[in-house]
């Protein structure tokens, strides 16, 4: 039997930029961006400042969220290239996966409008907070691994695809919640918490966390709540969130850029020494009862009974996969091919070596795809995770397993 699914907190309408290294390239000799601002993270007032932004996470090949200033300086940027608006944010990305499979949800929305009336599949039916209609759009920019952008006399090269995201949006900025959503709670059997990252004002962001505590006693006693990180607007709000919630997190997911965030250090993915000591580390920081981490070589979940989540770390992986070689029009039968797709040799070795002691990894597919898809991969494989959960795995910490 499927389980009931809640998604949120919070939804966005993305412009998904198609990259353009001669734009950008013409963006930054017109600024006059220099190789050696590139290390900064200056506030995002205007087009210079989100170019050298951007920029700046290219050279590296990582990803990460940042609130811009004013939203003319999203719309000016995303005026220079072609754009598809698609729907965003975590909990709307993992029930539009999961929809293709046939499995329905219900997610929590800030805001509606024309593109999610259009958009959204029967299955995944919404409340909301919002009182009337209103666009705050995510300027969603990504790129393949080896695009190269010449600044000044330096080429840089992307060492990783990645995406990155841009937002100025009230709405979720406000995490207003919606009357309706105890109410769904009550009969809920999976919840995901996402989406607080956005929010801009201390005060608020504490009357919000109060009012979620409150709604969450709606919840059935076996209810398996999963909360996924992201990046912080103001990095100090992520450790208050913690302390009001972390009691109620069955499950704490957060991606690579996040992990390395959290302990202010970089991370060797594929060394198990490394990752031991970040996983311990980080343990510090956070102290869930499961920890999962997704990246692009693997998933890894760790705590005392983390080999319990191994059904849920293959279903993460297997529903990422299908969407970075598919998109978002993917297919039951596509979602099946990802189970005979090979391993990443590197994650296969490093899976190997990690699991036991309290940490299970599954490693990534091999995958070769001519345009993949790098916007919300995260975002998809909780809704894979969390699907696998649906269709078969346990429900809390020590709980029977679901049949």
């Amino acid at each position: 039997m499927t389980r009931r699914l809640v998604l949120g907190l919070g939804g966005s309408v993305d412009y998904e930029i198609t990259w353009s290294s001669e734009v950008i390239e013409e963006l930054a000799e017109s600024y006059g961006v220099r190789a050696d601002e590139l290390g900064t993270s200056p506030p995002i007032t205007d087009e210079r400042s989100l170019v050298v932004s951007v920029l700046g996470y290219f050279v590296r090949g990582v990803g990460g969220e940042h609130h811009v200033a004013s939203p003319d300086v999203l719309e000016t940027f995303a005026s220079r290239l072609p754009r598809k608006v698609t729907l965003g944010g975590t909990g709307v990305r993992a029930g539009l996966a999961l929809a293709r499979l046939g499995v329905p949800s219900t997610l929590h929305l800030v805001s509606v409008n024309e593109h999610f009336r259009r958009l959204l599949p029967q299955e995944c039916s919404w409340v909301t907070s919002a009182e009337q209609d209103s666009i705050e759009p995510h300027l969603i920019v990504q790129w393949d691994s080896g695009a190269r952008v010449r600044v000044g006399e330096t080429e840089l090269v992307a060492p990783f695809p990645n995406r990155l995201i841009y937002v100025n949006d009230p709405p979720n900025a406000e995490m207003r919640l919606s009357r309706d959503l105890p109410a769904a709670l009550a009969e809920a059997d999976i919840v995901l918490l996402s989406g607080l990252n956005a929010m801009q004002d201390e005060r608020t962001l504490a009357a919000r966390l109060d009012e979620l505590r409150s709604a969450l006693t709606s919840l059935p006693d076996e209810a398996f709540v999963y909360y996924e990180d992201a990046g912080f607007h103001w990095p100090a709000f992520s450790g208050l969130v913690r302390a009001a919630l972390l009691d109620r997190i069955d499950v704490y997911g957060m991606n690579e850029d996040e992990l390395q965030t959290h302990l202010a250090r970089e991370v060797d993915l594929l060394d198990p020494v490394s990752v031991r000591r970040a996983v311990t580390d980080i343990a510090v920081v956070i102290p869930a009862r499961t920890l999962v981490v997704h990246t692009k070589y693997w998933a890894l979940a760790a705590g005392e009974r983390a080999e319990r989540y191994a059904p849920a770390l293959a279903g993460g992986v297997a529903m990422a996969s299908t969407r970075y070689r598919f998109g978002d029009d993917f297919t039951p039968a596509q979602y099946a091919e990802a189970a005979d797709l090979p391993f990443n040799e590197a994650g296969a070795a490093f899976a190997a070596a990690m699991s036991g002691h309290g940490l299970c990894a599954v490693p990534a597919r091999s995958i070769t795809a001519p345009a993949a898809a790098t916007v919300g991969l995260g975002d998809t494989f909780v809704g894979g995770f969390l699907g696998a959960l649906a269709r078969g795995a346990l429900a809390r910490e020590g709980a029977t397993v679901w049949t």
